[in-house]
C-alpha cells in the first residue's frame, strides 16, 4: 500500500491577511455600534458571523522557517504542507504541526556483531540523513526520528554481516580496507529501509572500527603473522630477482665461468646474504694452504 505523498497547501499572504482582520474588526465595531445605537437587530445577521470569522481566522496564521514545514490537518484528512519560509495565512481549523528539514546526524552505538568470517567486532557508523516528504514523516511512521535510528542500527548489522573485517587478498572488499565501498553500500542498505519515512540519506560513514575485545589480541597476534609472511615472501621475490640479475651479470660481462656446482654455491651463499634477519659476515677466501 502506497503512503501519503506530500503536496503544496493552500496559503495566503500573512501580512494581508492581518490587514482584511484588521478591516473586518473595524466593520464589526461600527455594526455593533449601529444595533446598539439604532437598535438594528437586523444587521446581527451579519454582524455574529462576522465575529466567528475574526475569532476563528487567528489560528489560521503560521511562520515558517528556513529549511522548516509545516504539516496542514484538516479534521484528520492532510491538506498539504507549507514549505516555503515567511509569514502566511492558511486554513485556520487546520492542526499545523512542525517537521524539520535541517540536516541531522545520527551516530550508532558500538555495535557488537559477525563479520563475514564470523569474527565478532565492533563497529559504530555516523549517518547524516533529511526529511525532504513532510507527509510520510507525519503519517507513515510513528515518530521518524526514531524509525531512522533503529532502521539505521538494523542495516548496519545487515551490511557488517556481509564483509569480512580483514581480507587476506587485497582485491576483495573488506571493512577495514574497502571503506568508500563498504559506505556506499551501507547508505543503499539504509536509504531502502527509510524510504517509507520520507527521510533521505546523504552519507553512511564508518567512526569505529575494531575486534570485539575478547578475540583482539589473537587477530593481532594473527595480523602480525600474516605482515612477517607477506614481508617474508616480498624479501624472497627480490633476493631471487637480485641472484638472476648477477647470475646474468657474470655471464654477459664473462667475469668468471661456474659450472654448475659452483652456482649452485653461489647462490646459497647469495640467498643467506639477502634473507638473513641478521647482518651477513663475508668470508674472505685466499686460497688454500697446500697445492
Amino acid at each position: 500500500m502506497e503512503g501519503i505523498r506530500e503536496y503544496k497547501s493552500w496559503k495566503f499572504n500573512g501580512f494581508l491577511a492581518v490587514l482584511l482582520v484588521a478591516a473586518a474588526c473595524v466593520i464589526e465595531f461600527f455594526l455593533m455600534r449601529t444595533v446598539a445605537l439604532n437598535h438594528a437587530e437586523a444587521l446581527l445577521w451579519i454582524a455574529i458571523p462576522l465575529a466567528i470569522f475574526i475569532a476563528i481566522s487567528f489560528g489560521g496564521y503560521v511562520i515558517v522557517q528556513p529549511n522548516e514545514a509545516r504539516v496542514l490537518i484538516f479534521f484528520g484528512r492532510y491538506a498539504g504542507s507549507v514549505r516555503d519560509a515567511g509569514f502566511w495565512w492558511a486554513n485556520p481549523l487546520t492542526v499545523k504541526r512542525r517537521v524539520s528539514l535541517r540536516i541531522n546526524n545520527f551516530t550508532s552505538e558500538k555495535l557488537k556483531v559477525n563479520d563475514l568470517n564470523g569474527n565478532p567486532i565492533e563497529i559504530a557508523v555516523v549517518v547524516v540523513w533529511r526529511v525532504v516528504d513532510s507527509a510520510k514523516a507525519t503519517f507513515d511512521v510513528e515518530s521518524y526520528q526514531q524509525f531512522v535510528n533503529i532502521q539505521s542500527e538494523t542495516a548496519i548489522r545487515s551490511m557488517a554481516s556481509q564483509y569480512p573485517y580483514d581480507a587476506h587478498d587485497d582485491s576483495k572488499p573488506s571493512l577495514r580496507v574497502s571503506r568508500n565501498e563498504v559506505s556506499d553500500d551501507m547508505r543503499k542498505q539504509i536509504q531502502a529501509r527509510l524510504d517509507v519515512a520520507g527521510v533521505e540519506v546523504s552519507e553512511a560513514l564508518i567512526n569505529h572500527l575494531a575486534y570485539a575485545p575478547e578475540i583482539a589480541q589473537v587477530m593481532l597476534r594473527r595480523q602480525q603473522a600474516e605482515a612477517v609472511i607477506a614481508a617474508r615472501q616480498r624479501i624472497v621475490e627480490g633476493a631471487v630477482g637480485m641472484v638472476q640479475h648477477a647470475l646474468q651479470l657474470l655471464s654477459e660481462n664473462k667475469v668468471v665461468e661456474l659450472d654448475e656446482e659452483r652456482k649452485a654455491a653461489m647462490i646459497n651463499n647469495l640467498l643467506v646474504a639477502l634473507v638473513s634477519e641478521s647482518q651477513a659476515t663475508p668470508i674472505l677466501n685466499t686460497g688454500t694452504l697446500y697445492t
